[in-house]
């Protein structure tokens, strides 16, 4: 009986011992902290901030930009909105959409007519509507 009782024992013992297996994605998960998520630019996500080519700096755009909201908003779904961003002298604009996932922004120059344009988009500051290929996708709330 004695020996039952101390095989037992030493299993328990062995078995409070062993390590659990860990992989190396394991450790690095258990290892980032929170509010440790930066972009190659130092921005962090988690703290609302995203990279502006036209400011050369981490922003919360939500705070420096202007929001435009969808046209036709999805029904079962959250209206997400887009943002421009003017530069500091106005001939330049920076467009933040929530289409595009590599986080990177589309640059709009300032025409003579008062538009920012390139190829695909074309925002009316007057209006404050943009468009995508010459239809209205966001519309900003003009007062």
């Amino acid at each position: 009986m004695k020996k039952l009782i101390l095989t037992a024992v030493g299993f328990a013992v062995l078995s409070a011992c062993n390590k659990p297996q860990t992989n190396e994605n394991t450790i690095k998960n258990e290892q980032k902290a929170v509010g440790a998520d930066q972009d190659d630019h130092g921005c962090k996500a988690s703290a609302g901030q995203t990279w502006s080519e036209l400011k050369q700096n981490c922003i919360q755009v939500f705070n420096e930009g202007f929001r435009l909201n969808p046209v036709t908003p999805p029904k079962d779904a959250a209206v997400t909105s887009a943002f421009v961003l003017m530069s500091e002298d106005q001939s330049r604009l920076e467009l933040f959409l929530p289409e595009q996932t590599d986080h990177h922004t589309v640059i709009l120059n300032k025409s003579d007519k008062g538009m920012y344009q390139n190829a695909q988009y074309q925002y009316d500051p007057v209006k404050s509507v943009l468009y995508l290929n010459g239809v209205e996708q966001y519309k900003g709330n003009v007062e």
